[in-house]
């Protein structure tokens, strides 16, 4: 069974004060911790691509895991709706090309943003799985800064670039359970890019977050035949402080609410990064056994999934 084995993720250093930012729009550091929560928002600089990115992280990855050989690579993945250059070739197949991997390599791209990390799991899995490949890159990289226009109070403050990468193979200790996914093109006005500028509905987002998300984690548990309880930590992707704040409230009645991690300080949303990020950092390693999954953004799509320790 292919399950996760090891996440590592790059961050750039260089970055945008976001107390700053919020002065320029007349909001205060109040309002910038608590309700976008972030302090921080890295950013790429200006002569790197996705794929450096991408490569950035695959690379951190390989440093963690001397037993991981590049050259053992059989599928690379990148989630990214912002790849290099306009968009074509494929991030994946310039990934491969610097990152020195086999030919061999299957390589292609997920367009799919806050959601992406939890379909690319699956998307992972089940193509491995069909093909009785051994080892997979699942990349993550939307560097919002190449989109976001920095005089957009509505976006702004919101946005950092990171990336991340994951190795999926047998043998892992984290394995994937029931996941459940969903659309809605009805809403694709809210969130979307004209003329390379993106545009955000921050009001109907939080709405649709809101209403969906506890909804669609109550259901995946029924599917699941658990309760809240049975779920150690629950890592929703990182849209704002508010709406992580907001879903963790109405979940449950806000009865677990200390099990719904928050932590984009000195990361902002970072998009399909958010949700490994957290991985990374308060779930592999640690002695949880049961931890919930769920991302929601632009498409409307949104995601949610269980993934169980083995070891």
């Amino acid at each position: 069974m292919i399950g996760i084995k090891s996440i590592a993720s790059y961050l750039p250093t260089q970055g945008v004060d976001n107390y700053a930012q919020g002065a320029k729009f007349g909001k205060d550091q109040d309002f910038i911790f608590g309700k976008i929560g972030s302090t921080f928002l890295p950013r790429k600089d200006s002569e790197q691509e996705t794929s450096d990115l991408c490569v950035e992280a695959a690379r951190n990855l390989f440093a963690a895991n001397p037993s991981l050989d590049p050259a053992s690579i059989d599928a690379v993945i990148v989630v990214t709706q912002n790849g290099d250059a306009e968009g074509l070739p494929h991030t994946a197949a310039i990934v491969q090309h610097k990152l020195g991997l086999s030919t061999h390599v299957a390589a292609f791209d997920v367009s799919l943003g806050c959601s992406g990390y939890v379909y690319g799991l699956y998307a992972m899995k089940g193509f491995m799985e069909a093909a009785g490949l051994k080892n997979g890159l699942l990349i993550t990289a939307d560097p919002y800064s190449k989109i976001v226009d920095p005089e957009d109070r509505n976006t702004t403050m919101l946005f950092g670039d990171a990336a991340t990468a994951t190795w999926m193979g047998e043998n892992a200790a984290w394995q994937l359970g029931k996941s459940l996914f969903g659309s809605d093109g009805g809403g694709a006005e809210h969130l979307r890019t004209t003329d390379g500028k993106f545009f955000m509905n921050g009001r109907q987002v939080y709405n649709f977050a809101l209403v969906k998300v506890p909804a669609h984690l109550n259901q995946l548990l029924e599917a699941s035949q658990l309760k809240a309880d049975d779920i150690d930590l629950y890592c929703l992707h990182q849209g704002s402080a508010a709406i992580v704040d907001a879903v963790s409230a109405r979940f449950d009645e806000g009865e677990h609410k200390g099990k719904f991690v928050k932590d984009m300080v000195e990361t902002g949303n970072t998009v399909s990064s958010s949700i490994p990020l957290l991985l990374e950092k308060h779930v592999l390693g640690s002695t949880h056994k049961r931890v919930a999954l769920s991302g929601f953004g632009v498409g409307l799509s949104w995601g949610s999934a269980i993934i169980e320790r083995t070891d």
